[in-house]
Protein backbone atom coordinates (compact mmCIF):
# COMPACT_ATOMS: atom_id res chain seq x y z
CA UNK A 1 0.00 0.00 0.00
CA UNK A 2 1.38 3.37 -0.99
CA UNK A 3 0.73 6.76 0.51
CA UNK A 4 0.68 10.06 -1.04
CA UNK A 5 1.08 12.86 1.64
CA UNK A 6 -0.13 16.26 0.18
CA UNK A 7 1.26 19.17 1.68
CA UNK A 8 -0.83 22.69 0.30
CA UNK A 9 1.66 25.52 1.31
CA UNK A 10 1.65 29.57 0.55
CA UNK A 11 4.66 31.82 1.66
CA UNK A 12 5.30 28.68 4.19
CA UNK A 13 9.21 29.70 4.81
CA UNK A 14 8.95 29.37 8.55
CA UNK A 15 7.38 26.11 8.46
CA UNK A 16 7.97 24.35 5.64
CA UNK A 17 11.29 22.41 6.42
CA UNK A 18 10.52 21.57 10.00
CA UNK A 19 7.18 20.31 8.51
CA UNK A 20 8.64 18.21 5.91
CA UNK A 21 11.77 16.80 7.88
CA UNK A 22 9.40 15.96 11.07
CA UNK A 23 6.86 14.00 8.67
CA UNK A 24 10.12 12.30 6.95
CA UNK A 25 11.65 11.69 10.21
CA UNK A 26 8.20 9.87 11.99
CA UNK A 27 7.70 7.47 8.90
CA UNK A 28 11.35 6.66 9.17
CA UNK A 29 11.24 6.07 12.64
CA UNK A 30 8.04 3.79 12.26
CA UNK A 31 9.88 2.11 9.60
CA UNK A 32 7.09 2.65 6.64
CA UNK A 33 8.93 3.41 3.63
CA UNK A 34 5.82 3.22 0.51
CA UNK A 35 5.19 7.01 0.06
CA UNK A 36 5.88 10.34 -1.24
CA UNK A 37 5.08 13.74 0.04
CA UNK A 38 3.97 16.29 -2.62
CA UNK A 39 4.94 19.70 -1.89
CA UNK A 40 1.61 21.78 -3.63
CA UNK A 41 2.42 25.33 -3.89
CA UNK A 42 -0.67 27.63 -4.46
CA UNK A 43 1.56 30.85 -5.01
CA UNK A 44 4.27 31.48 -2.81
CA UNK A 45 6.13 34.85 -3.07
CA UNK A 46 8.46 34.10 -0.80
CA UNK A 47 11.55 31.98 -0.01
CA UNK A 48 8.84 28.81 -0.36
CA UNK A 49 10.27 27.27 -3.48
CA UNK A 50 14.24 27.54 -3.04
CA UNK A 51 13.42 25.56 0.58
CA UNK A 52 11.53 23.12 -1.65
CA UNK A 53 14.17 22.36 -4.13
CA UNK A 54 16.68 21.85 -0.91
CA UNK A 55 14.32 19.29 0.62
CA UNK A 56 13.84 17.46 -2.51
CA UNK A 57 17.37 16.76 -2.95
CA UNK A 58 17.60 16.10 0.98
CA UNK A 59 14.38 13.36 0.48
CA UNK A 60 14.13 11.39 -2.49
CA UNK A 61 10.39 10.60 -1.82
CA UNK A 62 9.55 14.62 -1.43
CA UNK A 63 8.71 16.38 -5.01
CA UNK A 64 7.71 19.90 -5.72
CA UNK A 65 4.77 21.39 -8.20
CA UNK A 66 3.92 24.91 -8.30
CA UNK A 67 0.23 25.66 -9.87
CA UNK A 68 -0.89 29.07 -11.17
CA UNK A 69 -3.56 29.94 -8.57
CA UNK A 70 -3.63 30.30 -4.87
CA UNK A 71 -6.24 27.85 -3.00
CA UNK A 72 -5.83 24.75 -0.78
CA UNK A 73 -8.85 23.27 -2.88
CA UNK A 74 -6.94 23.53 -6.30
CA UNK A 75 -4.14 22.20 -4.50
CA UNK A 76 -5.29 19.24 -3.66
CA UNK A 77 -6.80 18.62 -7.04
CA UNK A 78 -3.41 19.13 -8.20
CA UNK A 79 -1.78 16.36 -5.73
CA UNK A 80 -4.33 13.69 -6.16
CA UNK A 81 -3.95 13.93 -9.88
CA UNK A 82 -0.16 13.80 -9.85
CA UNK A 83 -0.22 10.86 -6.83
CA UNK A 84 0.96 7.64 -6.92
CA UNK A 85 0.24 6.43 -3.78
CA UNK A 86 -3.51 3.97 -3.20
CA UNK A 87 -4.43 6.40 -0.40
CA UNK A 88 -3.97 9.87 -0.53
CA UNK A 89 -4.70 12.53 1.47
CA UNK A 90 -3.39 15.91 2.63
CA UNK A 91 -1.97 17.30 6.19
CA UNK A 92 -1.55 21.01 7.23
CA UNK A 93 2.38 21.81 6.94
CA UNK A 94 1.81 23.37 10.28
CA UNK A 95 1.45 19.70 11.88
CA UNK A 96 -1.01 21.15 14.46
CA UNK A 97 -2.61 17.59 14.04
CA UNK A 98 -0.39 15.10 16.13
CA UNK A 99 1.45 13.65 13.69
CA UNK A 100 1.46 10.21 15.26
CA UNK A 101 -2.00 10.15 13.94
CA UNK A 102 -0.53 9.78 10.44
CA UNK A 103 0.75 6.15 11.53
CA UNK A 104 -2.55 5.32 12.73
CA UNK A 105 -3.99 6.23 9.60
CA UNK A 106 -1.67 3.53 7.64
CA UNK A 107 -2.68 0.72 9.94
CA UNK A 108 -6.85 1.70 9.54
CA UNK A 109 -6.30 1.23 5.72
CA UNK A 110 -4.46 -2.10 5.86
CA UNK A 111 -6.75 -3.48 8.30
CA UNK A 112 -9.93 -2.15 7.71
CA UNK A 113 -10.57 -2.69 3.93
CA UNK A 114 -13.94 -1.20 4.69
CA UNK A 115 -12.73 2.53 5.42
CA UNK A 116 -12.78 4.90 2.26
CA UNK A 117 -11.67 7.82 4.03
CA UNK A 118 -10.49 9.41 7.42
CA UNK A 119 -11.80 12.39 8.65
CA UNK A 120 -9.60 14.13 11.72
CA UNK A 121 -11.85 15.48 14.22
CA UNK A 122 -11.10 18.50 16.42
CA UNK A 123 -14.51 18.27 17.96
CA UNK A 124 -15.12 14.69 18.34
CA UNK A 125 -15.76 13.69 22.12
CA UNK A 126 -12.35 11.94 22.40
CA UNK A 127 -10.26 14.22 21.16
CA UNK A 128 -7.88 17.08 22.62
CA UNK A 129 -7.85 20.86 21.65
CA UNK A 130 -5.40 22.96 22.80
CA UNK A 131 -4.32 26.59 22.23
CA UNK A 132 -7.37 27.25 20.29
CA UNK A 133 -8.40 31.03 20.40
CA UNK A 134 -11.97 31.98 21.85
CA UNK A 135 -13.09 33.75 18.52
CA UNK A 136 -12.01 30.89 16.48
CA UNK A 137 -13.67 28.47 18.38
CA UNK A 138 -16.62 30.26 18.23
CA UNK A 139 -16.34 30.45 14.40
CA UNK A 140 -15.85 26.87 13.65
CA UNK A 141 -18.78 26.04 15.74
CA UNK A 142 -20.65 28.63 14.10
CA UNK A 143 -19.68 26.49 10.93
CA UNK A 144 -20.88 23.34 12.19
CA UNK A 145 -23.93 24.38 13.27
CA UNK A 146 -24.36 26.04 9.49
CA UNK A 147 -23.35 23.17 7.91
CA UNK A 148 -25.67 20.37 10.24
CA UNK A 149 -28.39 22.60 9.50
CA UNK A 150 -28.51 23.37 6.14
CA UNK A 151 -26.39 20.63 4.44
CA UNK A 152 -26.83 17.30 6.88
CA UNK A 153 -23.42 17.37 7.68
CA UNK A 154 -22.94 14.16 9.61
CA UNK A 155 -19.10 14.38 10.15
CA UNK A 156 -17.84 16.69 14.02
CA UNK A 157 -15.72 18.36 11.66
CA UNK A 158 -14.97 19.74 8.20
CA UNK A 159 -11.71 21.13 8.25
CA UNK A 160 -9.22 19.73 10.59
CA UNK A 161 -6.05 19.99 8.22
CA UNK A 162 -6.15 16.19 8.35
CA UNK A 163 -7.95 14.06 5.77
CA UNK A 164 -6.54 10.68 3.94
CA UNK A 165 -8.96 8.83 1.12
CA UNK A 166 -8.75 5.58 -1.05
CA UNK A 167 -6.87 6.93 -4.13
CA UNK A 168 -9.92 5.63 -6.69
CA UNK A 169 -12.67 7.63 -3.74
CA UNK A 170 -10.69 10.74 -4.22
CA UNK A 171 -10.90 10.66 -7.86
CA UNK A 172 -14.49 9.87 -8.55
CA UNK A 173 -14.99 12.86 -5.57
CA UNK A 174 -13.38 15.60 -7.17
CA UNK A 175 -15.12 14.56 -10.96
CA UNK A 176 -18.52 15.38 -8.90
CA UNK A 177 -17.49 18.52 -6.75
CA UNK A 178 -16.97 22.41 -7.68
CA UNK A 179 -13.65 23.57 -9.17
CA UNK A 180 -13.63 25.92 -6.00
CA UNK A 181 -10.16 26.73 -5.15
CA UNK A 182 -10.24 27.61 -1.39
CA UNK A 183 -11.00 25.79 1.55
CA UNK A 184 -14.30 25.12 1.30
CA UNK A 185 -13.67 22.94 -1.66
CA UNK A 186 -12.28 20.16 1.19
CA UNK A 187 -15.67 20.84 2.87
CA UNK A 188 -17.80 20.15 -0.02
CA UNK A 189 -15.68 17.19 -0.29
CA UNK A 190 -16.61 15.94 2.57
CA UNK A 191 -20.13 16.60 2.16
CA UNK A 192 -20.31 15.12 -0.92
CA UNK A 193 -18.36 11.99 0.28
CA UNK A 194 -21.74 11.81 3.16
CA UNK A 195 -24.27 12.15 0.12
CA UNK A 196 -22.74 9.24 -2.18
CA UNK A 197 -22.68 6.86 1.37
CA UNK A 198 -18.56 6.79 0.87
CA UNK A 199 -17.66 5.14 4.24
CA UNK A 200 -16.11 7.87 6.47
CA UNK A 201 -14.28 7.28 9.86
CA UNK A 202 -14.75 10.35 11.84
CA UNK A 203 -11.38 9.98 13.66
CA UNK A 204 -10.51 11.45 16.81
CA UNK A 205 -7.67 13.62 16.84
CA UNK A 206 -4.78 15.60 19.14
CA UNK A 207 -4.62 19.29 17.97
CA UNK A 208 -2.79 22.53 19.06
CA UNK A 209 -2.99 25.47 17.54
CA UNK A 210 -1.22 27.47 15.30
CA UNK A 211 -0.82 31.15 16.02
CA UNK A 212 1.01 31.86 12.62
CA UNK A 213 -1.32 31.15 10.45
CA UNK A 214 -2.00 32.67 7.13
CA UNK A 215 -5.72 32.26 7.10
CA UNK A 216 -7.49 35.54 6.21
CA UNK A 217 -10.35 34.46 8.80
CA UNK A 218 -13.35 36.97 7.94
CA UNK A 219 -12.16 36.89 4.18
CA UNK A 220 -12.99 33.13 4.82
CA UNK A 221 -16.61 33.14 6.52
CA UNK A 222 -17.73 35.32 3.90
CA UNK A 223 -16.52 32.76 1.55
CA UNK A 224 -18.10 29.75 3.38
CA UNK A 225 -21.59 31.58 3.69
CA UNK A 226 -21.68 31.78 -0.19
CA UNK A 227 -20.73 28.50 -0.86
CA UNK A 228 -23.17 27.18 2.10
CA UNK A 229 -25.53 29.25 0.24
CA UNK A 230 -24.67 27.07 -3.36
CA UNK A 231 -24.72 23.62 -1.64
CA UNK A 232 -27.99 24.53 -0.33
CA UNK A 233 -29.69 25.23 -3.17
CA UNK A 234 -27.74 21.99 -5.18
CA UNK A 235 -28.73 19.83 -2.26
CA UNK A 236 -32.27 20.48 -1.34
CA UNK A 237 -33.57 23.48 -3.68
CA UNK A 238 -32.44 22.41 -7.38
CA UNK A 239 -33.29 18.39 -6.88
CA UNK A 240 -36.88 19.11 -6.20
CA UNK A 241 -37.54 21.54 -9.36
Amino acid sequence: MMLTIIFPVLNERLRLEKGITRTVEYLDKIGFSDYEILIVDNGSEDETPQIADKLCRRYSRVKYEKIPVRGVGAAFRRGVKLSHGDIVGYMDIDLSTNIKHLGEAIEIFKERPEIEYINGSRFAKASDTRGRKWYRKITSQGLLILLKVFLGMKSTDAICGFTFVRKKTAVSLIKGCSRDNGWFYMIEFLLRAEKRGVRILDYPVEWEEDYNTTVKLFRTIFNYLKQIARLFWEFNIRKNI
